[in-house]
């Protein structure tokens, strides 16, 4: 069995269980599901809830930019870089609302490199977030 390194990004927003940002085995880095939480606060930017839990404020744009910040500090923590990415999974609550600023967004951030992409509708995530990413990313040379 490959040796693999865990990797915590202290300016990543912490998990929400018992797993690393990423591991690294080989030339491959496998990201754990990122959201977007803001690191600092905890919560979610775009989201505002109001005492009895109703959405008062929901911008899905910044939670996509955070996203999409998110995992660019974890690579960067990992030794990596954004165009090193090669595979990217991406999560969405509603797909029917989000996809088309989801796709508009990615188009930007991605402009230069892009990966192979899985998108994927589902009913939830563990936080009150609409997007996770799940990402790999090559770093030097594969043979």
């Amino acid at each position: 069995m490959a040796s693999s390194e865990k990797i915590d990004a202290a300016q990543a927003p912490k998990p929400v269980g018992l797993y690393p940002h990423a591991r690294r085995v080989g030339n491959l880095l496998f990201l754990s599901g990122i959201g977007p939480r803001d690191p600092a606060t905890d919560g979610v930017p775009g989201l505002q809830r109001s005492a009895t839990g109703n959405y008062t404020e929901f911008d899905f744009e910044a939670q996509v930019r955070s996203v999409f910040q998110n995992v660019r500090t974890v690579l960067e923590a990992s030794g990596a870089r954004w165009e090193d990415l090669v595979d990217v999974t991406v999560f969405l609550t509603n797909m029917e609302r989000d996809f088309h600023t989801f796709n508009r967004l990615y188009a930007e951030y991605f402009a230069d490199n892009q990966p192979c992409r899985t998108t994927v509708g589902i009913d939830r995530l563990p936080t009150p977030i609409a997007i996770e990413l799940k990402c790999i990313a090559a770093l030097g040379q594969i043979g």
